[in-house]
């Protein structure tokens, strides 16, 4: 299992902090990196892709440091946001390129493997300057991969894509995964982080605002309150039981749906039976109303 592991890491530009102390882990597993436009996603990436010095800090994969030592390139891939793809050779081409300067014992064999698996095989002998952008995004994928490394680090690699073609990474990624891979992504669009990854990370401003699986992190928000949505055979019976615990915050009904405020998360769910008994009335869903990394999220960024 690769490891890249941040220590303390900052980059600045002149008087300019881009990231700032930055510490944490990626391991085995599909890690979702996220945070607002400046928050210093990118040169977080290119450092652990070996493109950029750490201004303090160290950055390394498996105990190696990720700047200046070549070698690590054998066991990452890198997928930049920016389009580098030049556009009068064709996919294989781009990829059987990648695949030589990696040193591959079958660089044919290699570069068409991983068109394959990125499903470009119909458009491999076009020029890349014909390739829509969810293309070019794919060819920089296969390139990445044609090595077979067990680190990826892919920056917006869902950009320009359709629903077929980010349905077709998304299984390509969670199969690499499930092999025992270390995945690490950016994305803007925060569906694809909450379907795709284990793990978060939170950037804001420079700093790693949080880390984890977004659900836990939601709960240890104990500044601000947990909504829940209910439903029962009796609603308003309910929401009368509810208003009496200490527990809660706040109810509202509306639209027969019942939405509860706690400040404690276990609290609810330890009031919530007794409160339906006393008022007589079933219940037929109770389900977090603001666990969605959406909801995180906006939380972190406007702190």
């Amino acid at each position: 299992m690769s490891v890249l592991a941040l220590r303390g890491v900052s980059r600045w530009y002149g008087n300019v902090v881009a990231v700032n102390d930055v510490t944490f882990d990626v391991a085995s597993g599909i890690t979702g990196l996220l945070g607002p436009n400046g928050a210093g996603k990118t040169t977080l990436l290119h450092m652990m892709a070996g493109f950029l010095a750490p201004s303090a800090g160290d950055v390394e994969l498996d105990g190696v440091p990720t700047w200046r030592h070549p070698l690590v390139y054998r066991s990452l891939g890198f997928v930049p946001e920016r389009e580098a793809v030049p556009g009068f050779l064709t996919g294989r081409q781009f990829v059987l390129s990648a695949a030589r300067l990696q040193g591959v014992a079958d660089p044919a064999t290699a570069a068409d493997r991983a068109i394959d698996m990125v499903d470009l095989r119909d458009a491999s002998r076009r020029g890349i300057g014909g390739y829509s952008k969810g293309m070019r995004q794919r060819v920089k994928v296969a390139a990445a991969l044609v090595h077979d490394p067990p680190v990826l680090i892919l920056d917006e690699p869902f950009n320009g894509m359709d629903p077929r073609q980010r349905l077709h990474m998304m299984d390509l990624l969670r199969r690499m995964a499930g092999e025992g891979r270390t995945i690490l992504f950016s994305s803007h669009i925060l569906e694809e982080v909450e379907r795709l990854s284990d793990r978060v990370l939170v950037v804001v401003a420079g700093r790693l605002a949080a880390s984890g699986d977004f659900r836990r992190i939601r709960r240890l928000m104990t500044d601000r309150p947990h909504s829940f949505t209910i439903r029962s055979s009796d609603d308003r019976a309910l929401a009368r039981e509810l208003l009496v615990s200490a527990a809660v915050r706040g109810v509202e009904l509306h639209d027969g749906t019942l939405t509860v405020r706690v400040d404690d998360y276990g609290e609810l769910t330890r009031a919530i039976g007794a409160a339906a008994q006393r008022a007589d009335a079933a219940l037929l869903e109770l389900r977090p109303a603001d666990e969605s990394l959406e909801s995180v999220f906006s939380y972190l960024v406007r702190r």
